[in-house]
């Protein structure tokens, strides 16, 4: 199925989705965006403008996808992507996939892939540095299928207040937080060489930040919880083809359940206005001529066409 909001990078089919033990990370500053004087006082304009206008946002640090490498057959995953590379070995010993992390922000983001020169940049990455991503902050985010006891899959309406979408249906999700990782291992501030030296901490925040993302937004306890499942990473092409990783969870709780939880307002209820479940059979027939795909936001299109690609077993 083709949307031009949103493509898949990677999927993990092969293995019906990928748990944290397969999974690793590479951190490091080579991993960053690049730049130069012109593009940051362009990042710093945009953020002045914007934080006159919203002066609650906040620059915290995010981390940035670079690349990938992944024990896949070369035909599930994209060639766009810069310096992403695979074998063919479907045995491979663990980790399976290596995702390759540098840090950013999110002023960056706004002031690269959020910006109306986003572009321009892709074009100048492409034929200045090889990439069309190079200059783009790309930071990435996390999105959660959950499916209930009774084999619901857990929407909520995005309130109109939020930066994007508006009004539009959509999964939890939200990003993991270099801050969080730091914090965790003693450190006072973010600081990438001690992420350098901890990867398995990183990881750990990408798999436990979807499913606080899943508490706080929805109300649903971790304990109600199953261990998440990577599905893969879908770029979002309304702003510049910005990565998240979308994750499976199964959920012991029915849908009648979750929807009394929601109501009753968890950490981020103000994100959202209102819960909608859809079976898990209509989510896996879901496409583009079903009026609901119109109402979805692009990271929801991708985490269903991730879901519809790997169909990720009950865990």
């Amino acid at each position: 199925m083709m949307d031009p909001e949103v493509s898949l990078l990677l999927h993990c089919a092969t293995w019906r989705g990928l748990r944290q033990s397969h999974v690793q990370v590479e951190v490091s500053e080579r991993y960053n965006r690049q730049t130069d004087a012109a593009l940051q006082r362009h990042i710093e304009e945009v953020w002045t403008a914007r934080a006159s206008k919203e002066p609650w946002l906040f620059d915290g640090a995010k981390f940035r996808l670079h690349s990938f490498q992944a024990a896949l057959p070369a035909a599930q995953r994209s060639s766009s992507f810069q310096n992403g590379d695979s074998t063919t070995n479907r045995h491979a010993s663990a980790p399976l996939l290596t995702l390759r992390v540098g840090l950013t922000s999110y002023k960056d983001y706004l002031g690269t892939n959020w910006s109306l020169r986003a572009a321009e940049l892709r074009r100048r990455g492409e034929a200045e540095l090889g990439s069309s991503q190079a200059l783009l902050a790309q930071p990435l985010g996390v999105g959660g299928v959950v499916c209930t006891g009774d084999g619901q899959v857990v929407f909520i309406r995005r309130s109109q207040e939020v930066a994007e979408a508006g009004g539009k249906l959509d999964l939890p999700g939200g990003h993991p937080e270099p801050k969080v990782v730091c914090e965790r291992l003693g450190g006072a501030k973010v600081d990438v060489n001690l992420l350098e030296k901890r990867p398995e901490a990183v990881v750990a925040e990408l798999f436990s930040s979807i499913c606080a993302e899943v508490r706080d937004e929805v109300n649903i306890p971790l304990s109600s919880l199953g261990e998440p499942l990577l599905m893969g990473v879908a770029l979002n092409h309304t702003s510049a083809g910005r990565p998240s990783a979308e994750f499976y969870i199964s959920c012991s709780l029915s849908s009648d359940e979750v929807r009394e939880l929601y109501w009753k307002g968890g950490a981020e209820a103000n994100e959202s206005t209102d819960i909608v479940f859809l079976s898990r059979a209509e989510t896996l027939q879901l496409d583009r001529r079903s009026p609901l795909w119109l109402e979805l936001c692009p990271s929801a299109k991708g985490a269903v066409m991730l879901f519809q690609t790997v169909k990720p077993e009950h865990s």
